[in-house]
């Protein structure tokens, strides 16, 4: 008879998972994401919630090698540090079927733990990996979970856990060490949206640094448990009513799922980004006419996160479907001022947003998380009616954003910090050349030379 100690865990069978090939193109990938996670977290340090979360990293000692700024080379510290920049903004990568944001996570933990010396094809295979766990667990654990718990922050640890694990070369049970305590110390509940707080941004530095940490430590022999997804007090059993942690092996045979994961053009929620693009269509045909009523037709998360017709604060505007949609009529394509303050107090947009509705449609509903869709429909005060519709945001997979467009993100993104174009320019094309023979010191010097 064969025990369950004689079988392999889920996590044992993921980090088998972990282990196909990688080729060029995957690493092109990656280097795009880090691309788009350099912009993204060098504007989310200039904020208020940014400078507070590296105030918990200043370098111990002033020679100490820094990256963007006052970080310490203290693998654990500077995942934290640099974990709290990326999803600030609510730019960062999204992979729709997990309801997760890899980037912001995986990202600092493998560059935590990389050094001058790392190989780059080393460094982005830790990339790729750590988004393959954590999109994986994403993908399995389901409605319940997502009700009341932030899947970047509770399946985070997982993808940190890997990409550290990666680069300091654990074998296949010291990675499932690895991912056993990281899972043990998942956390992240849904209430701090529901509030005026910077909890979200804990939530995903904090999912960085528990990674590395666990990494950390199973690299010096430190036991976690093999059964953490499945087992019966596991993090399925606790945290995730109705998921099969077996879907996580689901489509094994499948390219790396970093390719699935979607760019966003816009500094908003990623639920609102469909509305967003209907919006700007609509604008095209207005010309100026003045609008009566606004409809929102989307699927029943859209509703549930951005159903917010008076936002107070800019985080609160950026998860408000008639704050978006108002300010793509009024104005077309967002700038990032679009969701601060000043912007909420406008009497034309808060006028809009006033006369605009927000409905859950099956036609979304029934795709949905496959499928981020919405419709808008805009009453003229002539009476006549235009609509739009979108299946696909901008960013995602079947509605593709080209390179030249990612790239000028990430340049609008650092120029609004205050960033120099050439260093702007250096820092993306750093990044890009990993995947073309560049080597990881000239990343990281150029990261370090970032005001």
């Amino acid at each position: 008879m064969t025990s369950l100690a004689d079988e392999k865990s889920v996590t044992e069978r993921l980090v088998e998972r972990l282990s196909q090939p990688i080729g060029l193109l995957d690493r092109q990938r990656a280097a795009r994401h880090l691309v788009d996670w350099i912009g993204c977290a060098v504007i989310g340090r200039t904020t208020e919630t940014g400078r507070l979360i590296t105030a918990e990293a200043e370098p111990r000692d002033k020679g100490a090698a820094q990256l963007f700024g006052p970080v310490t080379t203290d693998p654990v510290t500077a995942a934290f540090a640099l974990g709290g920049l990326g999803s600030i903004l609510e730019m960062d990568d999204v992979h729709r079927a997990a309801l997760l944001h890899p980037g912001p996570v995986v990202v600092p933990a493998a560059l935590a733990v990389a050094t001058d010396a790392t190989p780059a094809d080393a460094f982005l295979d830790a990339i790729i990996r750590g988004y393959e766990a954590m999109i994986r667990l994403g993908r399995a654990v389901g409605a319940g979970h997502y009700a009341h718990f932030h899947n970047t922050s509770t399946c985070g640890g997982f993808g940190a856990a890997v990409a550290a694990g990666s680069l300091l070369r654990l074998d296949a049970a010291g990675l499932a060490y690895a991912l056993g305590n990281a899972g043990s110390l998942s956390a992240g509940l849904w209430q701090c949206r529901n509030e005026p707080v910077m909890t979200k941004t804990l939530h995903v530095a904090e999912a960085a640094r528990r990674g590395v940490t666990a990494a950390r430590l199973a690299a010096r022999g430190f036991t976690g448990p093999r059964l953490i997804l499945e087992g019966p007090q596991g993090f399925f059993a606790g945290l995730c009513p109705g998921a099969s942690a077996e879907d996580i092996l689901a489509g094994s045979d499948a390219g790396w799922l970093l390719a699935e994961t979607s760019f966003k053009p816009w500094p908003a929620c990623r639920h609102a980004h469909a509305a967003i693009d209907a919006a700007l269509a609509l604008r095209d045909e207005l010309g100026g006419r003045p609008i009566a009523a606004v409809a929102i037709d989307t699927y029943a998360d859209a509703k549930l996160f951005c159903d917010r017709a008076r936002p107070e604060t800019t985080l609160q505007a950026k998860f408000s479907l008639q704050h978006a949609v108002a300010v793509a009529l009024q104005d077309g394509a967002p700038p990032l001022d679009a969701f601060d303050l000043s912007a909420l107090d406008r009497p034309e947009i808060a006028a809009l947003r006033e006369r605009t509705t927000v409905t859950v449609s099956d036609a979304f509903t029934a795709p949905y998380p496959a499928h981020f869709g919405s419709a808008v429909a805009v009453t003229l005060q002539s009476g006549e009616t235009l609509s739009r519709s979108v299946a696909d945001a901008w960013g995602d997979s079947e509605n593709p954003i080209s390179d030249a467009a990612l790239y000028s993100k990430a340049q609008d993104l650092m120029r609004a910090a205050g960033l120099a174009p050439e260093c702007a320019d250096a820092l993306i094309a750093a990044a890009l050349g990993l995947a073309e023979g560049g080597t990881l010191g000239t990343l990281r010097h150029a990261m370090a030379k970032a005001p």
